[in-house]
């Protein structure tokens, strides 16, 4: 045998070693998922879905470990995807020509389910605008197909997730919903963390919040429409929400605002705040019980780009998803759908800063007890009046925007 054809059969060889090492991890961790989904079999039949329906929904399964937000032993851990919420600019999450463009089909739809959005708004008093908004954010008004298996995300997310025991019951309720002959498991598509439907629900939220509005027995917010929309506004009534008050106002602020008084806890009547300068847009002028109301200050860009007084209903928005740039996309959509006039206040082109960063400013706050929230990489409205609070301190300008200047500025500190 000549020597290269030796190399060669060496190299064979290894190669095929070096594979067979390659794969017995996998099916070692594939095992014990096995054994895991195996285990829950207990907890699934207490909760009510049948044997049959467990072993026909979990024959086969396998994990789906290119998931965001995991914890898998002998890797980096993945950690939540960038969530363009979290991380573009308002220009660039909430564009004009989206809006324009949800808000048009939004109309006519407005015009299509005209009967029964009227019934549900009657109901709940969530205005119909409100829902359809919701509906369009989520899933582009059911244009959109979802990538993932509800099952297989709520599966993996159970074994190896940051959040195991939360998806843990989300999984079994899945189960129960299949067994229920609501939705087929093809049908049951969902995002990476489990949301599924029209109006994105988690199967736990299903259960509290489903609506059967068509009344044909069965709740099904993935085929019909009504369902949906009823059954994401009695998540919000379920929430708090208040009927005949408006989500939030959009204000000139004055020339020395604080920004760090936008927080949630700094509330005040409406009519206090324009007694301290701040003024409606486009001359709006509030009624008595209007200005009545309790509103909380945001400013998304620090003292850059539009100014909002928040009201409950604002917050209530934000429980279906924790973002600010959320609730103004869904805010704004819906009063798109009835006027066509953009924010007053242009977005500034402002910078944001990558999630990292975000987060080694919110560490670098906390070390100075300025900061005592989450380490999330988020720069939600805790984190810029933290911020603001810093800048102050440190004799710098207070605009409550994050920046590389005024992160290096805390890194600075020790």
């Amino acid at each position: 045998m000549s020597r290269l054809t030796l190399r060669s059969v060496v190299l064979g060889i290894v190669s095929l070693f070096l594979a067979a090492l390659a794969i017995q991890p996998a099916r070692a961790a594939d095992a014990a998922f096995t054994q895991f989904i195996a285990s829950l079999w207990s907890e699934a039949e207490a909760a009510g879905v049948s044997r049959a329906t467990f072993d026909q929904q979990t024959r086969g399964l396998e994990p789906d470990y290119k998931l965001p937000d995991l914890i898998l032993p002998g890797r980096p851990a993945t950690g939540a995807p960038s969530q363009a919420e979290f991380v573009q600019v308002p220009a660039d999450y909430i564009k004009e020509a989206a809006i324009a463009n949800l808000a048009g089909e939004g109309q006519r739809l407005l015009q299509k389910y005209r009967a029964q959005l009227n019934e549900i708004e009657k109901s709940s008093g969530v205005p119909a605008t409100v829902m359809l908004a919701i509906w369009g954010r989520e899933t582009d008004y059911g244009r959109y197909t979802l990538p993932y298996d509800l099952v297989r995300v709520l599966a993996t997310q159970a074994y190896v997730g940051r959040r195991k025991d939360t998806y843990r019951n989300e999984f079994i309720l899945a189960l129960k919903i299949l067994g229920e002959g609501v939705v087929t498991r093809k049908d049951m598509r969902s995002s990476w963390a489990g949301a599924t439907g029209l109006t994105q629900f988690l199967p736990s939220e299903y259960y509290k919040h489903g609506v059967d509005f068509d009344h044909d027995g069965r709740i099904d917010i993935w085929h019909s429409v009504p369902d949906a929309l009823a059954s994401a506004a009695q998540q919000l009534v379920n929430k708090g929400w208040q009927s005949g008050l408006r989500w939030a106002y959009e204000v000139q602020a004055p020339a020395k605002v604080d920004c760090t008084s936008g927080v949630p806890e700094v509330t005040k009547p409406i009519g206090q705040w324009l007694r301290e300068g701040f003024v409606p847009v486009r001359g709006q002028k509030l009624s008595a019980a209007e200005q009545a109301q309790s509103a909380s200050l945001l400013q998304p860009e620090g003292i850059y780009g539009p100014s909002f007084l928040t009201t409950t209903n604002y917050f209530v928005i934000k429980e279906y998803n924790f973002s600010d740039l959320y609730v103004l996309y869904v805010g704004h959509l819906s009063d798109r759908m009835t006027s066509p006039q953009p924010f007053a206040t242009p977005w500034s082109a402002s910078k944001q800063l990558r999630t990292k960063d975000v987060e080694a400013m919110q560490r670098g706050l906390t070390r100075v007890g300025l900061y005592k929230d989450k380490i999330d990489g988020k720069a939600g409205m805790q984190t810029r009046a933290a911020l603001g609070a810093y800048q102050k301190s440190a004799g710098l300008k207070v605009d409550c925007w994050p920046s590389e200047e005024v992160l290096r500025s805390i890194q600075a500190v020790r």
